[in-house]
């Protein structure tokens, strides 16, 4: 009885202190912001795998898109922040040698289509994953100067599917943190309203989607970092299954388990460009043992769940009344298209999902964030950078400093504690295996507000939970576009499934975007 009652007051104070700060930070950024330039270009409009069709069918040429979309960075970078470092003059040297290519004849478009789907079309990813040439800096000071000697393995994915690389994108200090700030770039910000956040640690790479400058984007996800950056940007993102595709090439370099937890997959505007991008980065091996190559599974034969909230997670912020409904719309829809009845479940441990992805995140013998923090050359003196962070002279960002301190007063590796909550890991996943099965998906909130003021994210750090769950369930979860909610931003849901059952989640996609219109462009004048 007195640990309810704690609990409850506990939840009655943090209500109280998200409402006091909630009404301060309206105050303090009252409007939308700066105005973001329109799209004046309808090649900004096309979908990736469209601008590909065009390409090789020499209806438009590379260069002419690689143009338009170089056009689109510059005017909103001005204002969003989101493109840290470009190699526009290569993509125009590349984006010609595939318009020579295709003039030659030397393949049939129906033979360009199979070999090399992304001919001609340029993409972009953060700044944690190698793009030769470019910075590789994860939004750490001490990287600042450092540039890649080669290319991450999925971006050599995409180049020998005929794309290439345009620019690298913000993130968070060592893409540890939802929102993407660091003391190299400084802050991104939301092109639906510029007092926004854009997520993190995709941040920059959401954001830049949401606002039409690049066709198609890599992300990576090892909390959520790719799904909440594509809510709060009104995009689609996809973590793929654990294990499917490559994260060599990327910083921080995840340890021992933690790399099946990171996710590396497609950041879009578009539902049907995702299967074709995943199956690039999965490769034939991966994309054949995922059904990815056969045809579409038929949505009326799968099974829907569904869940508004985590049950009550400790110091998580409660699911706002626009998310809730966007979740019943998308329930509503998919009985009356496609007769399925969906099912309300409750899994008592997903309010547990917190402590069991820091547990799960806890590696013994791993180095400490305050040795990343300093590149694992040496380890940060936390107190002094505090002091330092205190007088405006640390090359740290207070989260950053943060994080080491609550990784070092958490759960242990090896602790009891640390085993009860592995235990309960096991359980959830067993939990959601015996529901799911392999025809089953999971309609659960990408988060449980929408896009926050910047900093506020302080307030509430722990909201991340809605999606670092699946990270170490190591289930696909996709995020889906539902629509601009009474704010004027982003709403959205994420689809689960089973591991390796990803066509599922991206099949649902496509429908969702079919029926509640996916990506809502910032502003349009054509």
């Amino acid at each position: 009885m007195a640990d309810t009652f704690a609990r409850r007051l506990e939840r009655l104070a943090f209500r109280f202190v998200e409402f006091v700060f909630g009404a301060l930070f309206r105050l303090l950024y009252r409007g939308p912001g700066e105005q973001v330039p329109p799209i004046s270009n309808l090649l900004l409009l096309d979908s990736a795998t469209t601008l590909a069709h065009k390409i090789r069918t020499k209806k438009v040429t590379s260069v002419e898109v690689v143009e338009a979309f170089i056009a689109r960075i510059r005017e909103v970078n001005l204002v969003l922040n989101t493109v840290v470092d470009e190699r526009f003059e290569e993509a125009l040297k590349e984006a010609k040698a595939a318009d020579e290519y295709i003039r030659s004849g030397t393949h049939t478009p129906e033979e360009l289509e199979r070999n090399l789907p992304f001919l001609g079309v340029p993409f972009t990813t953060k700044d944690c994953v190698q793009v030769k040439g470019l910075r590789h800096t994860a939004g750490l000071y001490k990287r600042r100067n450092l540039v890649a000697t080669e290319d991450a393995d999925c971006v050599a994915q995409m180049r020998a599917a005929g794309a290439f690389p345009l620019a690298v994108t913000n993130v968070s200090e060592l893409c540890m943190w939802w929102e993407s700030n660091n003391t190299i770039y400084g802050r991104t910000r939301n092109p639906y309203n510029t007092n926004r956040i854009v997520g993190g640690s995709s941040g920059g790479e959401g954001c830049l989607q949401a606002a039409a400058g690049s066709p198609m984007g890599i992300g990576t996800d090892i909390g959520g970092s790719i799904r909440m950056p594509a809510f709060f940007n009104g995009i689609f993102g996809h973590k793929p299954s654990r294990g499917v595709v490559s994260n060599a090439g990327q910083y921080p370099i995840p340890n021992g388990e933690q790399n099946t937890f990171l996710g590396t997959g497609p950041m879009t505007r578009f539902a049907t460009d995702l299967l074709p991008i995943f199956k690039v980065l999965a490769g034939p091996v991966s994309s054949e043992r995922l059904g990815l190559k056969g045809p579409p599974p038929d949505l009326r034969k799968v099974k829907v769940f569904y869940a508004e909230d985590d049950g009550g997670g400790r110091l998580i912020s409660a699911v706002q009344p626009d998310q809730r409904a966007a979740i019943k719309r998308a329930v509503n829809h998919l009985e009356k298209a496609l007769g399925i009845k969906a099912k309300k479940i409750h899994l008592p441990r997903l309010k547990k999902a917190l402590p069991i992805w820091f547990a799960k995140m806890q590696i013994k013998d791993a180095p400490t964030f305050a040795q990343q923090l300093d590149n694992c050359e040496g380890t940060v003196n936390i107190f002094l950078e505090l002091v330092k962070w205190a007088l405006f002279m640390s090359k740290h960002t207070f989260i950053g400093l943060f994080t080491a301190i609550m990784e070092k007063n958490g759960v242990q590796a090896g602790s009891e504690t640390h085993t009860l909550l592995l235990n309960e890991c096991v359980r959830l996943r067993q939990d959601f295996q015996d529901i799911l099965g392999d025809d089953g998906v999971f309609l659960f909130p990408t988060h449980p507000t929408v896009a926050p003021f910047h900093n506020e994210p302080a307030l509430k750090p722990y909201n991340f939970s809605y999606t670092a769950i699946f990270n170490v369930l190591g289930f696909p979860a996709t995020q889906c576009p539902l629509g601009l909610g009474s704010e004027g931003l982003p709403l959205g849901l994420q689809v689960i499934a089973n591991l390796n059952q990803d066509r599922l989640t991206l099949a649902m996609a496509c429908e969702l975007e079919k029926a509640f219109g996916g990506w809502v462009p910032p502003a349009i004048a054509v």
